[in-house]
This record gives structure tokens, sequence and C-alpha cells, in this order.
């Protein structure tokens, strides 16, 4: 789950200034391949995943008290697969269905005010060197598919509260990005076998530097590392703590003057004895209304 949660939010980009009033729509495929480590009281071992991910994301920016508001809803649809040894016996498990999906408010503190059209683009003309400080808060939803009979699920049967803050300095061409990240989760009362799952908090910090050519095409490379996570079933602690360390390289492009690609790779290796190893492609589509 920390897992999965840090290769999600490892997203170059993050603090972009945008126009007030504007509202951008994604749709974006990722396909994810890798080793998961489970704890050893489990008896799974050689455990592989491999699964295709689309979500759908609305973006809308707006004007709060004369800075720059952001609101995101991210809703991930997923076909996942696993594979490997229970208790030494060849076995498998596949799921499709909606993920749990995430709402998002972020606040652009200072070096963002909310323009429109024309005094937009002559705000970010007449500042190139410019820093913007912002705050997200979000949570994610218990609405995807899940089944208390199974150990391995794409829904996590609980909420995921998500608190951030970050900022990015512009340099002409250059951006540098950092974000720091805290996740907390609540209880899931109906997990695998009718027992409890209480989870510690995730903490996490990533930083990305981008380039932007004059033809608007930008490049990235960025790394993100996570901390915590430790489970508790029925109260008793598991000792499974998660510490990820993630990098990716990202290129976008545009298209005409209100849609844009993006193409990533995301590498996640786990740093301890519980967790996964994971390589992912993601292709995104992007339109401006």
């Amino acid at each position: 789950m920390a897992g999965r949660v840090g290769a999600q939010d490892l997203e170059p980009r993050r603090w972009t200034h945008l126009p007030a009033g504007s509202l951008t729509g994604s749709l974006t495929y990722v396909h994810t391949r890798g080793d998961v480590i489970f704890d050893p009281v489990l008896q799974l071992d050689d455990v592989t995943v491999e699964s295709d991910t689309v979500v759908a994301s609305v973006v809308h920016a707006f004007d709060l008290f004369g800075v720059t508001g952001r609101f995101d809803l991210i809703a991930p649809w997923q076909d996942i697969r696993w594979k490997g040894l229970v208790s030494g016996a060849p076995a498998s498990r596949s799921q499709q269905g909606f993920d749990d999906p995430w709402v998002r408010l972020s606040i652009n503190l200072a070096g963002a005010p909310a323009l429109r059209g024309k005094e937009f683009v002559e705000y970010q003309q007449a500042h190139p060197d410019r820093t913007v400080v912002g705050v997200g808060f979000g949570a994610k939803l218990p609405l995807g598919k899940y089944d208390p009979d199974r150990l391995l699920n794409i829904g996590q049967n609980r909420f995921a509260f998500m608190s951030q803050l970050g900022a990015v300095h512009y340099r002409g061409p250059w951006s540098f990005e950092l974000t720091g990240t805290t996740l907390l989760f609540t209880r899931n009362d109906d997990f695998f076998g009718g027992n409890t799952l209480e989870q510690d908090p995730v903490f996490a910090v990533q930083g990305h530097v981008v380039h932007t050519f004059a033809n608007r095409w930008w490049v990235s490379a960025g790394a993100g590392y996570t901390r915590g996570g430790e489970s508790r079933i029925n109260g008793v602690a598991k000792d499974d703590e998660r510490v990820n360390l993630f990098t990716g390289l990202a290129f976008g492009m545009p298209i005409g003057g209100s849609q844009g690609l993006k193409l990533a790779y995301i590498r996640g290796d786990a740093r301890e004895a519980v967790g996964s190893d994971t390589d992912s492609l993601l292709l995104s589509w992007t339109i401006r209304f």
C-alpha cells in the first residue's frame, strides 16, 4: 500500500501556476510490473505483480482570495494480476475494477496570484525567476473494489488523508521542486479473515528538476523517498515498516494550444524486507477546456 501511494505521488510540476478559471482533464495509462515481498508469516513467496491502470482526472484552478487554488479529482480503474507460491504451491489471483478515488485541494500561498488570460501571460513573462509555495490536502475514499475474503485487493476499505507542503523555484527555463507529504490511514475493520488492520503514518519527500524548452516541450528527472506504514493486526504490531525509493524521468510536449502528451518512467525499490520492486511506464493525454 505505501509503495503504491508513493509511486502515484511522484509527480513533477505539482505546484505549477495555473490560470484562474481553467479546467483541465487528463486520461492516463500506466503499465506496472515487478516483485512483491510479503511478511514470511503469510507464506507467500516469489510473488510477481503486473497491472494495467487507467486514470481519469480533472483539475480546476480558481481564485481563492487573490491566490490560486486548485481542486483535483482522480479516479483510477485497474486490472491487476498476482502470481506466486502459497505455502510452496503455485497460485494466482486477478482482479479488475475501480481503485479508491482521490480528491485534493491545493493552495499556492505565494508566488502565484490568481490571474486570467492576458494578465496571467504578462505576469509569467515579467517574473521568469520566482518561487511558488503551496499546501495541499487530500483524501482517498474507500469506494474501490474490495473483497474481505481476499488478502490482495485493489481497494483498501479505509480512508487515507494526505497533507502536503511544497515549493517550486523558477529560474528561466529551469524549475526546481520539493514536496513533503504525510499520509494518515483510518482503520479497516473488515480486513482479511475478519481481522482489524491499522497502519502508522507514511512520510514522503520528493524532488524534481524540470527544463522547459522554447517550444514548450519539457523534460524532468525526479526522486522520492517514503518511510513508515508499519501495520497492526488486531492490535499486534507486524514489524513491517515500508521504506521505498522512487526515481523517475518524464517528457512532455504540447499539441496545439490546449492539449498535451506526457511520457514517464518510474522505478520503485523497496529498502526493507517487506515491499515491492516495480517498473512503471506512463502515457498521459491532457486537454484544457
